[in-house]
């Protein structure tokens, strides 16, 4: 690595692009450096490139990351452990690592708030933020059910960091 490559500071911004519009998210590497870590790796690679909305629940998130896009997927990377904070709260727009009931088992899969939901807070890593274009993301197709399982779901058009 050259010299200037080693004093080129890394980008905590990403930007995803839906049918909606484009939407921007400050990752949170102050509060979780391994998952906003991850997220910056994967979407460099297109990972999240085409990834579906398949867990989308009105009032609460909208869930993607997953390339099999069952819910079960992740990437080849291994989980990672959680990194629970009291520092922050989920709030509209917050972005977290989605799990299982393993908290150190997030692996790529993430979901953004469609509104405060502080009930996650100290139980879901807080990756990131949505700094502009809520309104893109409030415009997600809503799944039906309690699950929230979408039947036609929107995708992430690109994901890239900027």
């Amino acid at each position: 690595m050259s010299e200037a490559q080693a004093d080129t500071p890394v980008s905590n911004t990403l930007k995803m692009t839906l049918k909606y519009g484009d939407v921007t998210i400050q990752l949170r590497p102050d509060l979780a450096p391994q998952a906003s870590e991850r997220l910056r790796t994967l979407a460099g690679q297109g990972f999240y490139d085409g990834c579906k909305f398949f867990r989308v629940i009105a009032g609460f998130m909208a869930q993607t990351g997953d390339p099999t896009n069952t819910g079960m997927g992740g990437s080849k990377l291994p989980n990672l452990p959680a990194e629970f904070t009291q520092d922050a709260s989920f709030l509209t727009g917050t972005v977290g690592m989605a799990r299982t009931s393993d908290p150190d088992s997030a692996n790529s899969q993430f979901f953004i708030c469609f509104a405060p939901s502080t009930f996650l807070d100290g139980q879901y890593t807080i990756v990131g933020q949505v700094t502009a274009g809520i309104d893109a993301v409030q415009q997600i197709k809503k799944g039906t059910g309690s699950n929230g399982q979408v039947q036609d779901p929107d995708s992430i058009i690109k994901m890239v960091v900027v």
